[in-house]
């Protein structure tokens, strides 16, 4: 048994939905919505999964799909991709994987800011990388220059960004971005940017990629997921997007986690992806409308909610709910006693966790937010 692997826990995201299930709690810890997506995106898949070919796909991706990249990305965030530059993955998990793999080297120092996304540290370790981490605090979650260079050092090779944050949901403001991009020129640093939930964000805010900054353009790895674009968690479909000498080495490593993609489903999101701008600007406000239906009745209920600029995830502060409990045992009270599922945010923590704050996910029908209201009425 390989022990790297045998030393892993269960995600904190299934143990979460595991709990919800055995114990009927609703489950607003793990991020997926309850509704079914755009029909007119199912239907083209199911369309393509009558009518066209289920044998395998191009390695890099459909061209249907990859040319839908590369213009979804110059119509809303004015970048100038190729074809070229754009391979799909069976997921933006598998992308980041195949950029890992692809780009560390045994010694490479990646920086990575806490909270993250749970598969970044096993990744980056498993490729033989060193895990230099950038501690981030409440109520800003802000990258500040002091804590880049405390975290820099001389085998600095890659920085991962997750923008917008999970489980924090901000946005790295303009500031930040200008400060990462001048690190990894001056570090000579690639910059693996997880940008799934660029399209889930709100207040007329604009999401705007590190690559599209000077100097980034020949050292960016944007990654995205039709999976979080469309509301279709369950179908696996992303990509990652670089110059040509960067893309050609991706492709190599993902040809040898998933090497293709279900082709109906690669139809489907190329499909989506050409959707008029009002479909982008509905979908944000439906959320938007989400968050604030689920912030106001926790602000009834005497929490105190962090801003939630982007995502599906709103946070509670604790000590500001006058809740005397840390996270994690604030997270098993909530499901064992109200039954509601959350999750403690100290669990986007490799070390010196924050341990006040629990994640939450709106992202569900106005009766499922309701009636977990209704059962956190009860407080600890």
């Amino acid at each position: 048994m390989n022990p790297v692997y045998a030393s892993l826990g269960t995600t904190i995201f299934e143990a979460m939905s595991a709990r919800a299930r055995a114990t009927g709690a609703i489950n607003l810890g793990q991020g997926f919505p309850d509704g079914r997506g755009p029909e007119d995106v199912l239907a083209e898949a199911a369309r393509a999964l009558i009518e066209e070919s289920n044998q395998y796909p191009p390695m890099p991706g459909t061209a249907a799909l990859r040319q839908a990249v590369a213009d979804h990305y110059r119509v809303h965030q004015g970048i100038d991709l190729a074809f070229e530059e754009v391979i799909v993955t069976s997921g933006a998990t598998e992308a980041l994987a195949a950029a890992i793999f692809a780009l560390v080297s045994p010694g490479d120092e990646v920086l990575m800011f806490q909270p993250m996304y749970d598969a970044y540290l096993p990744l980056v370790e498993r490729a033989g990388g060193i895990a230099k981490l950038v501690r981030l605090e409440p109520p800003e979650w802000r990258i500040t220059a002091e804590g880049l260079a405390a975290a820099a050092g001389p085998r600095t090779r890659l920085v991962i960004l997750n923008n917008p944050l999970n489980p924090t949901g901000t946005m790295t403001s303009p500031q930040e971005l200008a400060l990462l991009a001048d690190f990894c020129v001056s570090h000579d640093a690639i910059a693996i940017c997880d940008e799934v939930w660029e399209h889930v964000v709100f207040d007329g805010a604009v999401h705007r990629p590190l690559i599209g900054l000077p100097g980034m353009r020949e050292r960016t790895v944007k990654i995205g997921s039709a999976g979080k674009i469309f509301s279709l968690t369950g179908w696996k479909v992303g990509w990652m997007c670089a110059a040509p000498p960067i893309a050609q080495i991706l492709a190599k490593a993902h040809q040898f986690l998933t090497f293709t993609t279900p082709p109906n489903l690669q139809a489907g999101a190329a499909y989506g992806l050409g959707k008029d701008v009002a479909y982008f600007t509905e979908m944000r406000a439906g959320y938007q409308r989400s968050r604030d239906r689920l912030a106001a009745g926790l602000t009834r209920l005497g929490y105190a909610v962090l801003p939630s600029a982007a995502t599906y995830f709103l946070s509670i502060d604790l000590p500001r709910s006058g809740v005397n409990m840390d996270d994690v045992a604030f997270s098993e009270w909530l499901v064992e006693e109200a039954g509601v599922a959350s999750v403690p945010v100290s669990a986007f923590y490799a070390r010196d966790p924050v341990t006040s704050v629990v994640r939450l996910c709106f992202a569900k029908q106005d009766s499922t937010l309701d009636a977990a209201l209704e059962r956190m009425v009860r407080r600890p």
